[in-house]
């Protein structure tokens, strides 16, 4: 196997700049606290004092004389005609927020690792090596990995709640999503066109001949049905993982299109199909990345409408819950920011996998037949002078190349893409029916 050289050499960069230009120069800081985006600030206490005519004891002694020995809590009416300030939302008030250090090295990672993969992608192009591992495939592998463990952080979330019905709401979706992979992997192989059939007998005509050596033909029918039944596992963590993710984008999507209403702004080859389909799963997740703000913005603006939801009831409510409520929108952004972009940076790099391992081309030149990761693992030579231990490492990753064909590469990669599409629209569906018609009633 030839040695990295170039892509190594950039690979190290890549993790130097990203550690020495954090503090300084950061995508994911500059996305939220560059000043477009702005926050509501609470009313201060004297602020609804004054609104509900009452004046703050100044010592223990006036409390003694009004008959109260402890300062009960304030309670303001509910249609008190308050007005929330606002102000830019900055990295010094980010800073203090839960989640935002792991919100920006997770979405600077991922620049980073697009940055890695633009570069071999062209090295590719220009001088073609054969039989230089492609290191951007471990680059996205990592980004995916991260992704997953951004998704498991902010679940824990909903599970861990005391109060509240999102725990029930994550099974629910679960179950649901898990009966509905289960019934994808029936639907002919004509209609959704993922590959699976095709990966699955490329996989098995692989597998065949090793276990007929160690006589094991029985669990190759086991093998196929444990490869389905692990699809259906993962894709219902995926779906529990993006069920609250796409409430999230529906709420904000609708408040942003009613935030903006007053502001108006062939036939193809087989292969061609398959460079514009990589083409629009990438331009989608641009065109989602460049609505990145107004969503958010969507979300802050909900301090407000809460307020003026508070102000359509009767009765009193005391001084800090107006003030929690208030607050507690800003300090969930980190939150929704992780909800909004991890699923999109998930898509990003399945795909860009899809285009390396599946043996896919951009349209710009000749599709590789095999993956270089593959060919170069694949096409170890034993020499004389390496050890048992070595000579055993090198059989194992010649059979698990063999196993991980484009094909069946293809076809995971394929579904993954598409469940986790699948996913996020039906939860969001299901988020603009909630919104428009149950959570006002």
């Amino acid at each position: 196997m030839a040695v990295l050289g170039v892509q190594l050499v950039v690979t190290l960069l890549t993790a130097t700049l990203m550690h020495r230009l954090a503090p300084h120069c950061s995508f994911a800081r500059w996305l939220l606290c560059n000043g477009s985006l702005f926050r509501y600030k609470h009313p201060s206490e004297e602020e609804l004092r004054a609104l509900a005519g009452k004046q703050r004891p100044r010592g223990r002694r006036e409390r003694w004389a009004n008959g109260y020995s402890e300062e009960k809590p304030l309670c303001v009416p509910r249609d008190a005609p308050f007005q929330l300030e606002t102000c830019p939302l900055t990295a010094m008030d980010a800073l203090v927020l839960r989640f935002f250090l792991e919100y920006q090295w997770f979405v600077d990672f991922a620049v980073y690792a697009g940055g890695v993969y633009l570069f071999t992608e062209a090295y590719y192009y220009v001088l073609g090596p054969a039989r230089e591992t492609n290191i951007a495939v471990f680059w996205c592998l990592l980004t995916i990995a991260f992704s997953v463990k951004v998704f498991l952080t902010v679940t824990q979330l909903y599970f861990s709640a005391e109060e509240g019905g999102e725990r029930s709401v994550c099974l629910t979706f679960a179950f649901f999503f898990l009966l509905l992979a289960m019934l994808v992997q029936v639907v002919p192989e004509e209609t959704l066109e993922l590959g699976l059939e095709p990966g699955l007998a490329s996989m098995t005509q692989n597998l065949e001949p090793l276990l007929k050596m160690q006589g094991w033909d029985w669990a190759l029918p086991l093998a196929k049905l444990a490869i389905r039944v692990g699809l259906a596992v993962l894709g219902s963590m995926l779906g529990a993982f993006l069920t609250f993710p796409g409430l999230r984008l529906a709420q904000t999507h609708r408040d942003a299109l009613t935030m903006s209403e007053d502001r108006p702004m062939l036939q193809l080859s087989d292969s061609a199909f398959d460079s514009l389909r990589l083409w629009v799963l990438v331009a989608l997740c641009l065109l989602r990345l460049a609505v990145t703000r107004p969503h958010l913005q969507a979300y802050l603006c909900l301090a407000k409408s809460r307020v003026e939801q508070l102000r359509r009831e009767a009765g009193r409510i005391e001084a800090r819950e107006i003030q929690r409520r208030v607050v507690r929108v800003y300090c969930y952004v980190t939150v929704v920011s992780l909800q909004y972009l991890t699923p999109l940076i998930l898509t990003l790099n399945c795909t860009l996998l899809l285009k390396t391992l599946g043996g896919y081309s951009w349209g710009l030149g000749p599709a590789l037949p095999l993956s270089p990761v593959l060919a170069a693992a694949r096409d170890v030579q034993l020499g004389p002078k390496e050890d048992e231990a070595q000579q055993a490492a090198a059989r194992i990753t010649g059979a698990l190349c063999g196993l991980l064909t484009p094909l069946f590469l293809r076809c995971i990669l394929a579904f993954l893409i598409w469940w986790t599409a699948a996913s996020q629209l039906l939860a969001s569906l299901f988020g603009l029916y909630f919104h428009q018609n149950l959570a006002g009633s």
